[in-house]
């Protein structure tokens, strides 16, 4: 990947523009002394560059370490005296590292097409539509669609799994450079609101934009401390797009198209219930394990084919509808894509020899996405009894606790609540309080692998075990850091065989 670099000058005079100097430049800064890399981790250091002071958790020691590797300056809030380099003092670290980062990285989403991706349920699944509609769209050109998402990244250089919705800024930027230089000229994304909130995505230019809808997730002390924050968030993604598409279905749908209407030149809406919408969606019927719908959409009017699973997809699919109508896409690329698009750990379904206990694997992991869940199984899978297993992460979105549990209790015969992402939190401490909430049977069974054992081979009736929140990921936070585990998949597929392997039931 080959970079323009500039002078730190250069990063002086971007500074001053934002506003952000909070104080007069040191004496002993080498204006003119080419910044060879920006970085905020210090084992990235090089000679040459420039350091970062990012986190919450920065230590002195670490702009120690970036010194001894060849830092000549560094960026932050609170001067180091003890660290011999020259400091940029800045009023706000949050406002400066992703302007910083699209210095470095040449300002790559000048040239890359970014379609920004976000709402509270949905992101992943719209995110995927797209790339399977843009794959095949550049094919003939030999070129695919990039991806970061809560799933995985690829970015035409690396492919990996994902621990972000939304990645840090200079990874982001490195991502899009990247993109580019694999001859790239779509890349597709899942935009946070916590990402918005603070401005990792500052800087990039979207081409295209999607809201999908708004629940009450994320409200916590150390996420939004309310609704108006975590919508306001939300709503920050229009300022940084040249066309946006707006779901009218979700709560709050008229405020958000307001807000996208002040802040973005071309704005779109799809709807299931609205006819006047760009993109209305309608005569949605299931056709053997598909579904069907009717789109009322200019050029890209037609019937459209989903073969992955979840009538809720419907929505997810109209998004991705709308934004391919702005783009100009061809109907034909956009129908073969839809009916093509499956995405990793999202509503796969898997069934034993018999086909009378079905696992689903899914990323629901909020109320929204748990009432759209459990709606949409038991409408499609009416008389059958219902499994939920499913835990919530440590230090993050508290009131998922009550709401999943809520739902769940309502909507299940059995739950079997277990390891999710605990991260410092003990996993046994947070089933009990999800489990505080849950009006049918329930179980708690730390060990995720076991819960998922002990939910199959509980079935000896028709079942539908849900499992939900970590998909197609095969690693768990524990502590600060990250294990490889087998994924749900993998667990559902190899406890559907033992289940087979013990012989007739009595059903």
């Amino acid at each position: 990947m080959d970079l323009t670099l500039y002078p730190l000058g250069e990063y002086v005079r971007l500074l001053d523009k934002l506003g952000q100097l909070a104080g007069p430049l040191p004496q002993g800064l080498e204006l003119e002394r080419t910044v060879e890399r920006v970085c905020y981790n210090s084992r990235e250091a090089v000679p040459g560059a420039l350091f970062i002071c990012k986190g919450a958790h920065f230590k002195e020691e670490y702009l120690a370490d970036a010194a001894r590797r060849g830092a000549f300056a560094y960026v932050s809030q609170t001067p180091y005296p003890s660290v011999d380099l020259p400091c940029l003092l800045v009023r706000d670290m949050r406002q400066v590292i992703a302007p910083l980062a699209v210095k470095y990285y040449n300002d790559p989403s000048q040239k890359l097409k970014v379609i920004g991706v976000t709402g509270t349920k949905g992101k992943s699944s719209t995110a995927y539509y797209l790339k399977y509609i843009l794959d095949g769209y550049l094919a003939p050109r030999g070129q695919t669609c990039g991806v970061i998402s809560s799933i995985d990244t690829w970015d035409g250089v690396e492919r990996f799994e994902s621990h972000l919705t939304t990645p840090e800024p200079l990874e982001l930027q490195k991502h899009f450079a990247h993109a580019l230089a694999s001859g790239m000229e779509y890349l597709v994304m899942e935009v946070s609101s916590q990402a918005l909130k603070y401005h990792r995505t500052l800087g990039t230019r979207f081409a295209a934009a999607a809201y999908l809808n708004i629940g009450s997730d994320h409200i916590s002390p150390i996420e939004h401390p309310d609704f108006e924050d975590y919508f306001h968030a939300k709503l920050k993604l229009f300022a940084q797009a040249e066309q946006s598409s707006v779901n009218l279905d979700c709560g709050h749908g008229q405020a958000a198209l307001a807000a996208a209407r002040a802040a973005c030149p071309q704005v779109r809406t799809f709807s299931r219930k609205d006819p006047a919408a760009a993109v209305y969606g309608h005569d949605v019927r299931k056709f053997g394990d598909d579904i069907l719908f009717q789109v009322e959409a200019e050029a890209l009017s037609g019937e459209y084919r989903l073969t992955m699973p979840g009538l809720f997809n419907v929505d997810n699919a109209l998004a991705a509808i709308a934004v391919c109508l702005g783009l100009g896409i061809p109907r034909q690329a956009v129908a073969d894509g839809l009916a093509r698009a499956r995405v990793p750990g999202r509503m796969e379904v898997y069934s034993n020899a018999l086909g009378d206990v079905t696992a689903i694997v899914d990323y629901a992991h909020n109320r929204m996405s748990f009432e759209t869940l459990f709606r949409s199984v038991k409408q499609e899978y009416p008389g059958r009894r219902i499994v939920a297993v499913f835990g919530c992460p440590g230090k993050k979105a508290f009131d998922r606790r009550r709401d999943l549990g809520e739902v769940a209790g309502a909507g299940s015969d059995l739950v079997v609540l277990t390891e999710e992402d605990s991260g410092e939190e003990d996993t046994l401490s947070i089933c009990r309080e999800i489990a505080s909430h849950v009006a049918c049977r329930c179980r708690v069974e730390p060990n995720r692998g076991e819960a998922i054992r002990q939910a199959v081979l509980s079935c000896t009736v028709p079942s539908v075990i849900l499992i939900t929140g970590k998909g197609a990921e095969t690693r768990q936070k524990r502590g600060m850091e990250y294990i490889d585990t087998p994924s749900d998949v993998e667990y559902a597929q190899t406890f559907l065989r033992e289940l087979d392997a013990r012989g007739p039931r009595s059903l």
